[in-house]
């Protein structure tokens, strides 16, 4: 009989075209994830994945059957959203994915405030890209997301705004823009930015902050993480532009590197992304709302301590 582990196993093969990878995703053993979906194959009596040394491809039936099985998985969470919210308010299991440049920085100030205001409820949290957050909240794998716009969103998943996000140019302190009080976008102009890896949404939102401007990514490197980029400024490796929340959280601290406010740059927006039919949009927006109080804390004491 097909089971709804088996077709999480079978989208997250059809997403990553990989076994390792996909055991990973599931959080099971690579043996456990290709026995399961050797059960599905028998139970459908159909190939869904042609295995060989140069990877894995989907056959036809099997992207067919993974685009079907990521429709009854979302119903089935929408199926779990309807139960919960039957029951006690804010009670309950609730999957919270977040991306690496805002969840480690907010919801360490969040959790006690969402904890407090909801004792019964039990929040397992994932760090994840955005494209990867959006897949988990279409899938079903997760119930809500905290991503920062702007970025495509399919149909199905709608984002509530929670604030903007801006920068703070980062630079070794000899560099010649760190003695100002502000940076505007022509300093910037033809200037390289030492950046995330790709498939990091900060990447992208970076080199827009002036959009009239011409900024690139300064290919001779690229950070797993804001510490490892700011660590790299450090090293008088090059400049980049960091989130107004990491600076707050204090990822500046305890370096040699100059912070410059850029008044006249585009924030982005972190926002919480949910699947439309989910019935928790108010437990969501609740939510939602400790995560603000949670940032205005952040940037009260930072200002404190600056003062």
């Amino acid at each position: 009989m097909t089971t709804l582990r088996q077709l999480h196993f079978l989208v997250a093969l059809s997403d990553t075209l990989n076994f390792s990878r996909a055991a990973e995703t599931c959080h099971v053993t690579q043996s456990t994830l290709s026995t399961g979906l050797k059960e599905l194959e028998h139970a459908l009596g159909a190939q869904l994945a042609e295995r060989s040394r140069q990877g894995v491809v989907m056959t036809p039936v099997g992207s067919e059957t993974a685009r079907r099985a990521r429709t009854i998985l979302a119903s089935v969470a929408e199926l779990e959203d309807y139960a919960r919210s039957e029951g006690v308010f804010g009670a309950g299991a609730l999957r919270l994915g977040a991306i690496p440049t805002v969840g480690p920085f907010i919801m360490p100030r969040a959790l006690p405030l969402i904890r407090a205001a909801f004792p019964a409820l039990r929040l397992y949290l994932r760090e994840e890209l955005t494209a990867s957050l959006i897949d988990g909240l279409t899938e079903g794998r997760l119930d809500l997301a905290i991503i920062a716009l702007p970025h495509d969103l399919p149909r199905e998943i709608v984002a509530v705004p929670l604030f903007d996000d801006g920068y703070k140019l980062t630079t070794r302190r000899g560099h010649p823009l760190a003695n100002r009080d502000s940076v505007d976008g022509a300093d910037l102009e033809g200037r390289d930015l030492l950046l995330l890896e790709r498939g990091h949404c900060l990447q992208r939102h970076a080199l827009s902050a002036f959009p009239e401007l011409t900024m690139s990514r300064d290919e001779t490197f690229a950070a797993t993480s804001l510490p490892t980029l700011v660590s790299m400024v450090e090293q008088g490796l090059g400049m980049t532009l960091l989130p107004d929340l990491a600076v707050a959280a204090g990822a500046a601290r305890g370096h040699d590197i100059a912070l410059t406010d850029l008044p006249g740059a585009r924030p982005r927006t972190v926002a919480l992304a949910f699947r439309a039919t989910s019935s928790q949009r108010s437990l969501f927006c609740a939510i939602g709302d400790h995560l603000v109080a949670a940032r205005d804390m952040m940037v009260a004491e930072a200002a404190s301590l600056a003062s």
